[in-house]
């Protein structure tokens, strides 16, 4: 038994340590629970991409509106304006050939700077404006995939059919362009791996040099819109785990032939599918002799789909129904004049749609 005089000296010195540690022993700070990290995306290619390559902008910001935030667009150059608030961080350099990059190791550098998951290539407008046989420059596209597989084994990489361009000192390129993207198919079938996929992402088809570039090569704000659409749901795709499988069709026709109203007509056609998912989109043209303020396109899905997202358009579907309302900055059309909206959905396998209507205000 421990005398008084002893107990009274420990009450004692107990009482002098500061509450603070004792509370600090006894009562250790709650865990913070981790942070997942972003999904770090890297456009990778010439000036197509990064000089100022707005269609990066349109894409980012696309992604922020429809709950992507975790995604960090990475590189070892900054943003040229564009506009609006974006993470222009990319590997657009102009005046590049994929080739070069290839045969003078310059991608390894930017790769252990930026460290992507995914990479957007955009690669070969130079090389084929430089005559450079598809073989060639689809040997280079094989050297960077390597390159990339090597900084990460499960790298994810999108690679364009690049967009066409008919510049007035290079007739020929146009169907250089066409030689390479004819090819492009064949050789990611053979590069992919079920670990680090190849999907291509065809940015060719639909794209037109007179109205979607300023110069028969660089897209202009339409070509920056279309170019955006056609990366969205391969990049969804990939965020989510999900390899998109190419429709096999280069050249998408339309699923049902446009319905002509008073005022305006609606063409919908199948930008991409991919196992239990698609693109769709709608041009409304202004077919009268007059502006139209405003307007309403209609169809119904025949096999079950349903939109999940959207752009450029105020979509509401009801059962199979589906009514796509302008825009307040799209509305307005000249005769002749035309606007496009797109969608992702949910498909069991049938992407078609019936008759397809246009009402002008």
């Amino acid at each position: 038994m421990l005398r008084r005089p002893l107990i009274h000296a420990l009450l004692a010195a107990l009482a002098a340590i500061p509450l603070t540690l004792v509370v600090g022993l006894t009562v250790p700070s709650p865990a913070q629970p981790a942070t997942a990290a972003p999904v770090r995306v890297m456009p990778l290619g010439d000036s197509i991409t990064g000089s100022p390559g707005c269609w990066r902008s349109v894409l980012w910001n696309r992604l922020q509106s429809t709950g992507h935030t975790d995604v960090d667009f990475v590189g070892t150059l900054g943003p040229q304006g564009c506009g609006q608030p974006y993470d222009g961080d990319n590997e657009g350099h102009g005046g590049y050939l994929a080739t070069n990059v290839a045969n003078q190791n310059l991608l390894p550098g930017w790769l252990a700077a930026t460290r992507p998951d995914i990479v957007l290539m955009h690669f070969g407008t130079n090389d084929a404006w430089s005559d450079i046989p598809p073989a060639t420059i689809l040997a280079a596209y094989g050297r960077l995939v390597e390159q990339m597989r090597a900084s990460n084994p499960a790298m994810k990489v999108l690679v364009a059919k690049i967009i066409p361009m008919a510049p007035p000192t290079c007739p020929a390129c146009g169907q250089r362009v066409v030689a390479l993207n004819d090819a492009i198919d064949g050789w990611a079938a053979a590069t992919g791996t079920s670990a680090s996929p190849v999907v291509v992402v065809d940015q060719w088809t639909g794209f037109s040099t007179a109205t979607d570039t300023y110069d028969g090569v660089h897209p202009n704000a339409a070509g920056d819109l279309k170019m955006a659409d056609r990366w969205y749901p391969a990049l969804v795709a990939a965020l989510g785990g999900v390899t998109p499988t190419p429709t096999g069709n280069p050249t998408p026709t339309p699923t049902a032939s446009p319905t002509p109203t008073t005022g305006c007509t609606a063409d919908y056609r199948v930008v991409g599918q991919w196992q239990g998912g698609f693109q769709g989109e709608v041009t409304v043209r202004n077919s009268g002799a007059t502006p139209v303020s405003g307007w309403t396109v209609r169809f119904g899905f025949a096999d079950g789909q349903r939109i999940s997202q959207s752009w450029n358009a105020q979509l509401a579907q009801s059962g199979a129904e589906v009514t796509a309302r302008n825009m307040a900055w799209n509305g307005t059309l000249a005769p002749g004049a035309q606007a496009s909206f797109g969608f992702l959905g949910s498909t069991a396998g049938s992407t078609a749609v019936g008759a397809v209507s246009c009402a002008a205000d």
